[in-house]
C-alpha cells in the first residue's frame, strides 16, 4: 500500500526526526540546491527582463523612425535634351539617372543582384533571421558591425531614409522596423525595381540602367553575363569597384558575383568560368567618350531650361526634351566666337551675342551667348543672345517707322520724304548720322541709306501708339514710343530682334523664338507640344515690301560688307552713340560707339548679331570695329545656306511692281521700255499705283486759226518785251547794278563769317601732349582756332575751360595713360574735339629718366551728337 500523501509541512517534520546516516548531510545538499536555484531563477529573470527591456528599447527606437513616403523612394530623375536629329547632347539634373521598370529588368540582372545581395529575397518579410544569425556569428568574432545582415529591403531603407554610415542600435532598430513596414506596402517586384534604380554606381551615376550606358554605352538588356555581373557587384563599394579607376578590384568583385550566381544555381559552371575569363576592359567605352561634356552647348541649354522652367522641372522630372538645335550651326557659332579663325577680334573683352533661327517656324537652331574671355565659365551665367538689353540703333527703323506706315497708311516704297532739318518735340535738333540732308528721297532710299529724319517722320505720321502696338506684336515690350525710340534709343535683346525680323521674312506671321519643340514625360508616353502659336503680326504685303527694301541694304546701302552675291537676303545695320556728357567724362572720341548690330534673314534662316563690350563706358567700338557684326553675319549666313536652294520672298498678289522716274514728285511712272539709273522699280498696293506717266502727254485738238492766233500773240509779246528793255533808262540800269553789287558784298561777308566760324570750331590742329619726368607734369599745346575762341580741356574726364592754347597739369601714376581732349568753344557753341594720349613711363631712378618727354598721338574727328544711323 502506498504511503499516505503528506502535506509540505508534515514532510518537513518527518524528515527532521529521522536518524542521521552516512549520506551527505542536509546542509551540503541545501547549499548546492540553493545555488542552482539562485542561478536558474536569476537567469530566468534576466532573460525575461532582457526581453522586456529589449522590446521597450526597440519600441522606443522604432517610434522615432521616419515616415514612409513614396517621394523618398522615387528619386529625382535627370532630363535628356535632344537635338533636331533626335540625338542626346546634354543631360541635366541633380543626379544622372535613367529609370527602368521591373518588366524591363533583364532576368540575368535580377539573378545577379539577388545572388549577391539577398538570395532569400522572395522568402522573408523584410528581415531575414537566417541571414541575421549568420551575421551575428561573424560579429561575435569580428566585433559589432563587422558583418551586415541587411536584406535588400533594408538597403533601400538605408539609401532612402537613414544615415548610411550610422550603425548604432537605434538606427538598426529603425531600419528593421521600417523594412518590415516597407514589405507590407510594396510588392517584391516593386522593391527590386526601386533598388535597381536607386543604387549609386560611381562617377555620379545612379541606377543600373544609367550605369550600363555610362560604362558600356548599352542598355541593360544588351549587356553580356560578365558585364551584368560587374554592374550588379558595384553597389557594395562603387568607387572601389569602378572599372575605369580600379580594373583589378573590379574584376575580383565581378568574379565573386559570378561565383555566387553559380552557387545559387543561376548559371552553370561553364558559364561562370567563361564569364570570369573575359577581360575587365572588354566592352567599356573609351576614355574620350567617357570624358565628353555632359552639359554641352551651355548657352543653348540655359535657354532650354528657361523655356520649360515654368511648366516642369528639368532637374528632377526625368523629361526627354526635344529641341531645334542644329549641331552644325551651333558648333560653327561657338567656333566663330571663341577662335580667330573666322573673325579677327580686337581684344579679349570684345563681346557678342548670336541667334540663328528658322525664319518660318521661329525655332532657334543655335545660340552664341558670348566669347570665352578665359575666365572660369559658369553654367547659367550671362547669355548675351537672350539676356542682355541694349539699344538696337537703326534696326528699329523698319519696325517703328516704315512697316507701320505701309501697314496702316498704304504707303508705297516710293513714298516721298523731305530729308531736311527737323526738330524733336522738345526743340532739340534731330540730325542724320552724317549731319547732312538729302532733300526729297523715296522710302526705299531712306531705309537702305539709314536716314534718321524720314524714319521719325513716318512713325509720327502713323502715330506713336500704333507704332508701339505694331512693335509689340513682333515680340518687343515697349510701354511708350517716342521720336528717339524710332531710331533705336529703346532696348532689345538679340533673340527679340531675331523674332521681329523673321516675321518680315515669313509673310507677316510672327513665331516667338523658341528652342523646345516638345517634351516627353517620364512615363514614356505623354507628349507635350511646346511650339508657340503663330500670330499674324502684319499684312503679307507689308512684310514683302519691307523685305524687298531691306535687300538693297546689302547691295547699295549700309550693309554691303555682308552681301552674299546672288542670294536673296534682307538685312539692317544698327549702331548707337554715347550721351555727350558720358562720352566726354570717359574720354571717348566722338566716333566711339557702344553697340553695333546686324540683323538679317532669308526665307530660310534669320540671324541676329549684337557686338560691343560688357562695360561700354570703359571700352568702346571704333568705326572699324562696328563692321565686325556685318562680317559675323556674312560668315554665319554663308555657312547656313551652303549647299541649299536659294528661295525668294513670295510677292502677294495685291503688290504691284512699277518702274518710276527717280526723284519725281508727284511720283511718275516711267514709260514702257525705259531703263537706266534714272529708273527705280517700286512697290505699290492695289489702288495706289501712280497714273501719271512721263511717256504720255495729252494733246488737245486745235484749229489752224487757233494755232495762228497763238503764234501772233507770242510774237507780239516778244516785241513788247524788247521795246520795254530798250526804253529802260541808264539811271535804272545803274541802280540795279548798285543793288547787285551790294547783295554780292553782303553774301561775301556772310560767307566769310560762316567760314571763320566754321574754322574756329573745327578740331584744334597740332594737338601734342608730353610728360615731364623731372617735375612730374603733363603738358599739351595746340594751334589757335582764331580770336574769341576758348577751349574745354578734359584730362582723363576732368574738364576745365582755358583761353590759352597750352596747358600744364600735374598728376598721373607711373605706367598709366592720360587722355587729353580739347574742344573749341565760341559764343556758347562747341566744336569738334581733338584728342591725344600721353603715356607716363614706369618709375625710374633719377639717372634713368629720359631726357626727352613722351609724346601722344592725335585723333582729330568730327563731332556727331546724333545717333549713328547705320
Amino acid at each position: 500500500m502506498a504511503d499516505k500523501p503528506q502535506t509540505r509541512s508534515q514532510y518537513r517534520n518527518s524528515q527532521a526526526t529521522q536518524p542521521e546516516t552516512n549520506k551527505p548531510t542536509g546542509k551540503g545538499k541545501r547549499i548546492t540546491g540553493n545555488v542552482f536555484k539562485v542561478v536558474f531563477f536569476t537567469a530566468l529573470f534576466l532573460a525575461f527582463a532582457g526581453i522586456a527591456g529589449g522590446a521597450t528599447a526597440f519600441y522606443s527606437y522604432a517610434k522615432e523612425a521616419p515616415k514612409l513616403t513614396d517621394s523618398k523612394l522615387r528619386d529625382p530623375l535627370s532630363s535628356k535634351i535632344l537635338d533636331k536629329n533626335g540625338d542626346v547632347y546634354a543631360e541635366i539634373g541633380k543626379e544622372r539617372r535613367e529609370y527602368i521598370e521591373y518588366k524591363d529588368i533583364p532576368k540575368q540582372l535580377e539573378n545577379a543582384v539577388l545572388s549577391t545581395e539577398d538570395s532569400r529575397f522572395y522568402e522573408h518579410n523584410g528581415m531575414d533571421p537566417i541571414r541575421l544569425a549568420s551575421a551575428a556569428v561573424g560579429n561575435i568574432t569580428g566585433g559589432f558591425g563587422s558583418q551586415g545582415a541587411s536584406t535588400l529591403t533594408q538597403q533601400i531603407i538605408k539609401m532612402s531614409y537613414l544615415d548610411y554610415t550610422n550603425k548604432t542600435l537605434d538606427r538598426k532598430a529603425q531600419e528593421a522596423w521600417m523594412a518590415v513596414k516597407l514589405e507590407q506596402k510594396y510588392s517584391k517586384h516593386e522593391l527590386l525595381e526601386i533598388y535597381i534604380n536607386k543604387v549609386y554606381l560611381s562617377d555620379g551615376i545612379h541606377g543600373m540602367e544609367t550605369a550600363a550606358e555610362h560604362y558600356y554605352g548599352k542598355k541593360l538588356k544588351d549587356l553580356n553575363l560578365a558585364q551584368t555581373a560587374l554592374i550588379a557587384g558595384m553597389p557594395q563599394s562603387p568607387n572601389r569597384f569602378n572599372p575605369f579607376e580600379n580594373p583589378d578590384l573590379a574584376k575580383k568583385r565581378r568574379d565573386i558575383v559570378l561565383t555566387l550566381m553559380y552557387n545559387n544555381d543561376k548559371i552553370s559552371k561553364s558559364e561562370m568560368e567563361a564569364a570570369q575569363s573575359v577581360a575587365i576592359a572588354d566592352g567599356l567605352v573609351d576614355e574620350a567618350t567617357r570624358k565628353q561634356k555632359t552639359y554641352a552647348y551651355d548657352t543653348y541649354v540655359d535657354q532650354v531650361i528657361d523655356e520649360i522652367g515654368d511648366k516642369y522641372n528639368p532637374f528632377t522630372d526625368g523629361l526627354t526634351i526635344y529641341t531645334a538645335l542644329d549641331p552644325s550651326a551651333q558648333k560653327y557659332t561657338e567656333k566663330m566666337l571663341n577662335t580667330n579663325e573666322i573673325i579677327n577680334y580686337p581684344d579679349a573683352k570684345f563681346q557678342a551675342g548670336v541667334v540663328v533661327m528658322d525664319t518660318e517656324t521661329g525655332r532657334v537652331q543655335a545660340l552664341g551667348g558670348g566669347r570665352d574671355t578665359g575666365e572660369k565659365k559658369v553654367s547659367r551665367g550671362l547669355n548675351r543672345a537672350t539676356d542682355i538689353k541694349r539699344q538696337p540703333g537703326s534696326t528699329m527703323k523698319p519696325i517703328l517707322g516704315y512697316a507701320p506706315a505701309i501697314e496702316y497708311l498704304d504707303w508705297s516704297t516710293a513714298h516721298i520724304f523731305n530729308d531736311a532739318p527737323y526738330q524733336y518735340a522738345s526743340g532739340q535738333e534731330l540730325r542724320n548720322y552724317d549731319s547732312g540732308y538729302l532733300g526729297e528721297i523715296s522710302m526705299r532710299h531712306a531705309l537702305y541709306s539709314s536716314r534718321n529724319i524720314p524714319a521719325v517722320k513716318a512713325s509720327k505720321e502713323v502715330g506713336y501708339d500704333r507704332a508701339k502696338d505694331f512693335a509689340n506684336n513682333l515680340g518687343l515690350n515697349y510701354k511708350e514710343v517716342y521720336e528717339s525710340t524710332v531710331i533705336g534709343s529703346g532696348e532689345a535683346s538679340p533673340i527679340q530682334m531675331a523674332g521681329a525680323y523673321a516675321a518680315f521674312g515669313n509673310g507677316g506671321v510672327y513665331n516667338k523664338p523658341h528652342t523646345v519643340t516638345k517634351i516627353l514625360l517620364s512615363d514614356g508616353e505623354t507628349e507635350v507640344n511646346m511650339e508657340p502659336e503663330s500670330v499674324v503680326a502684319m499684312k503679307a504685303s507689308t512684310a514683302y515690301m519691307i523685305s524687298d527694301m531691306l535687300k538693297d541694304v546689302l547691295t547699295k546701302g549700309t550693309g554691303t560688307r555682308a552681301n552674299i552675291p546672288g542670294w536673296n537676303i534682307a538685312a539692317k545695320t544698327g549702331t548707337t552713340n554715347y550721351d555727350e556728357s558720358v562720352r566726354i567724362k570717359n574720354g571717348i572720341p566722338s566716333d566711339g560707339t557702344p553697340d553695333s548690330w546686324f540683323v538679317g534673314y532669308s526665307p530660310r534662316y534669320t540671324v541676329s548679331i549684337w557686338t560691343g563690350y560688357d562695360e561700354p563706358n570703359k571700352n568702346y567700338l571704333s568705326p572699324s570695329e562696328t563692321r565686325i557684326a556685318a562680317y559675323m553675319f556674312k560668315a554665319t549666313m554663308e555657312h547656313l545656306v551652303s549647299g541649299e536652294k536659294n528661295p525668294d520672298f513670295k510677292k502677294p498678289s495685291n503688290v504691284n511692281e512699277i518702274p518710276i522716274i527717280v526723284g519725281s514728285n508727284p511720283i511718275t511712272r516711267a514709260g514702257s521700255g525705259a531703263s537706266g539709273g534714272n529708273i527705280s522699280y517700286e512697290l505699290f498696293l492695289d489702288g495706289t499705283v501712280p497714273t501719271r506717266s512721263a511717256a504720255e502727254k495729252k494733246t488737245e485738238n486745235k484749229t489752224d486759226e487757233d494755232k495762228e492766233a497763238e503764234e501772233e500773240a507770242a510774237k507780239k509779246a516778244a516785241e513788247e518785251k524788247a521795246k520795254k528793255d530798250k526804253e529802260q533808262s541808264e539811271s535804272d540800269k545803274l541802280k540795279q547794278q548798285q543793288q547787285q553789287q551790294q547783295q554780292q558784298q553782303e553774301a561775301a561777308a556772310k560767307k566769310a563769317a560762316e567760314e571763320a566760324e566754321q574754322t574756329a570750331l573745327q578740331a584744334p590742329g597740332g594737338l601734342n601732349g608730353s610728360y615731364n619726368a623731372a617735375n612730374k607734369t603733363i603738358s599739351a599745346s595746340w594751334a589757335s582756332n582764331g580770336p574769341g575762341v576758348t577751349y574745354d580741356v578734359s584730362v582723363n574726364g576732368q574738364t576745365q575751360n582755358y583761353g590759352t592754347t597750352s596747358i600744364t597739369v600735374s598728376g598721373g601714376s607711373p605706367g598709366s595713360s592720360v587722355v587729353i581732349m580739347v574742344v573749341p568753344v565760341k559764343d556758347g557753341k562747341r566744336g569738334s574735339p581733338a584728342t591725344t594720349t600721353v603715356t607716363i613711363p614706369p618709375e625710374q631712378t633719377q639717372q634713368e629718366t629720359p631726357a626727352s618727354d613722351g609724346t601722344g598721338t592725335t585723333d582729330s574727328t568730327q563731332n556727331n551728337t546724333t545717333p549713328p544711323a547705320n
